[in-house]
Order: C-alpha cells, then sequence, then structure tokens
C-alpha cells in the first residue's frame, strides 16, 4: 500500500457487521497506540477494553445515546492518566496527556484500518458516566471511546479542505 493510502483509506464507522474482533487484533492496535510519541516519553496513557454486553450500553448511554457505539463488537477506551503526567504540572495535566491520547488514538485508528476493521473516534460523552461504569481511578480520565469492528459498509471518503487552505508559511 503506498503510504498516503493509508491516510485515505481510513474511515469512521458507525455501522458493524456481527463478526468479532481477534484478541490478536486488538492487542496489536493497542502496542501501535503505545508507540506512538508521548511528553517526556512518560506514556500518560491507559486502555480499557469492553466486551461485555452490558458495559458496551453504559457506554453508549454515557456517549449521549450514540447507540452505535454498543453495537460495535468491542469499545477501547482511551484514558489519560494524570499521575504519571504529573512531572510536567499544569501544562502536563491539561495539555500533554491529551496529546499522548490523542497520538494513540490516530496510530490505533490507521491501524485498524490498515487490517480490515473500522472505529470511530467518539469524544461526545459525559466523562463521569464514563468514568463509573469502567470503575475509573480519580487519576484516570477518560477522553475518547472507539467501538471497533468490520465496516458493515465500505463507506464514502469524506470531503476535506486543500492543504492549501490550511497551510502558512513563516507567518498567517
Amino acid at each position: 500500500m503506498r503510504s498516503m493510502e493509508l491516510f485515505r483509506n481510513r474511515r469512521s464507522v458507525r455501522s458493524f457487521t456481527d463478526e468479532g474482533v481477534p484478541d490478536q487484533v486488538i492487542a496489536e492496535a493497542l502496542e501501535a497506540g503505545n508507540l506512538a510519541p508521548s511528553a517526556g516519553n512518560l506514556q500518560a496513557r491507559d486502555f480499557v477494553v469492553v466486551r461485555g454486553i452490558e458495559r458496551k450500553r453504559q457506554l453508549a448511554d454515557a456517549a449521549h445515546s450514540q447507540m452505535f457505539v454498543a453495537d460495535a463488537p468491542v469499545i477501547l477506551a482511551c484514558c489519560a492518566n494524570l499521575d504519571r503526567i504529573a512531572s510536567y504540572g499544569p501544562r502536563g495535566r491539561e495539555l500533554y496527556c491529551l496529546q499522548d491520547v490523542a497520538a494513540a488514538v490516530e496510530n490505533i485508528l490507521l491501524y485498524l484500518s490498515s487490517v480490515g476493521y473500522g472505529a470511530c473516534w467518539v469524544g461526545a460523552f459525559n466523562e463521569k458516566k464514563v468514568s463509573d461504569a469502567l470503575h475509573l481511578p480519580i487519576n484516570v480520565r477518560p477522553l475518547a471511546l472507539l467501538p471497533v469492528g468490520r465496516p458493515a459498509s465500505e463507506g464514502k471518503p469524506q470531503s476535506r479542505l486543500g492543504t492549501d487552505d490550511l497551510v502558512h508559511f513563516e507567518e498567517w
């Protein structure tokens, strides 16, 4: 696969087949996430793998009733570990750990797409409800839910602004 095809072929998937996701695929996706860069190499991110039907329903409810979340065979909850980033002070807790998780999520999404699975980056959810459903410790903040499965359809590419509209040289 040409290098840019990996990026162009990735889609946000909200409809899944009934096929399960093998443990090996999840393990490799999480390894890809862990290989993402992180502030000070502190890797201030943790993941919760959810397969249970009732817990998936709780997460879908926490995600403002986006029921496609519960329909996925697996949900990966991607979390910031505030203790692990504490050495950077407020900027670490307010920014660096967010960047660490975001980099990991993108690696996971690209890996899943490259092996024929789909996911959707879900950020719209009630953090307290997600934390309660997953029994997260106080120092762990949920930042993204990734429902994962085989896409039920191929999906269509979304339009993108051209880089000419986004890139500035030397100044704005």
